[in-house]
């Protein structure tokens, strides 16, 4: 309840900017692909393609933000010896995912009904979410040791986080790429939780690339040295927050 009030309570709008920001989003691609294409890369309908791309990809970059700074936020709570540093991570965790899952449910389903496209596979799309929360939830715990460990990390880590939308497949579909950029792109874990969305929400298309082990590969390792860095300097950290 902390978490709601501190994220959403403190804005005119609150919670409904949750959905406001990816929709404007959304309709901002789709509206300049729009002019420069005929059709989407996939499917007839430019808001749901963008959508399908950029709503998994906003809930990756925000979990792993936001668990990134859990523990600087929720500091005042840890004077409680029943609150500690992991209470702040699994809170964060557990809020942003109701909420982009929530968002990505109702935009989904408005979209699929304004535009008359065929109706989803819902466990590939269940399957890339789920890949997506926990990739952000172990880069974002990784982060959260680095941020305050260097603080110049976090700045370092917002310049090298932009070009991954760019390469991440939001605006193009990794397989129509040609080799050997097709075999970097899905060195990127994230091109493969988009590109399993897209297959959930398309019948009919498929790729043999899409790899879920790979991405939980990246979420477990991130995950298990955040949790020992932060178990080990827990103690140094909160002192100089």
């Amino acid at each position: 309840m902390r978490e709601v009030a501190t994220i959403y309570g403190r804005t005119p709008g609150g919670y409904l900017w949750a959905f406001l920001e990816p929709v404007a989003a959304v309709a901002m691609l789709a509206a300049v692909f729009a002019l420069a294409f005929d059709t989407p890369p996939l499917g007839r309908d430019f808001p749901l393609f963008y959508a399908s791309g950029y709503l998994p990809f906003a809930y990756y970059s925000d979990m792993a933000q936001k668990v990134g700074v859990a523990i600087r936020f929720s500091r005042p709570l840890m004077a409680y010896p029943a609150v500690t540093w992991l209470d702040a991570i699994l809170a964060r965790f557990l809020l942003n995912s109701l909420t982009h899952i929530t968002v990505i449910a109702v935009v989904f389903a408005t979209m699929i009904g304004v535009s008359g496209a065929d109706s989803p596979n819902i466990f590939p799309i269940l399957g890339a979410l789920a890949l997506a929360g926990t990739l952000g939830l172990g880069i974002g715990s990784l982060n959260a040791f680095c941020f305050e460990r260097w603080p110049v990390w976090e700045r370092l880590w917002a310049i090298l986080n932009r070009p991954t939308f760019l390469i991440s497949g939001v605006l193009f579909l990794p397989d129509a790429l040609p080799p050997p950029y097709r075999e970097w792109i899905w060195l990127n874990p994230l091109a493969h939780v988009v590109t399993q969305t897209r297959v959930g929400l398309y019948p009919g298309y498929q790729s043999d690339e899409v790899s879920s082990a790979y991405v939980l590969g990246w979420a477990a390792i991130s995950f298990l040295f955040g949790l020992l860095f932060l178990r080990r300097y827990a103690r140094e950290i909160l002192g100089r927050i």
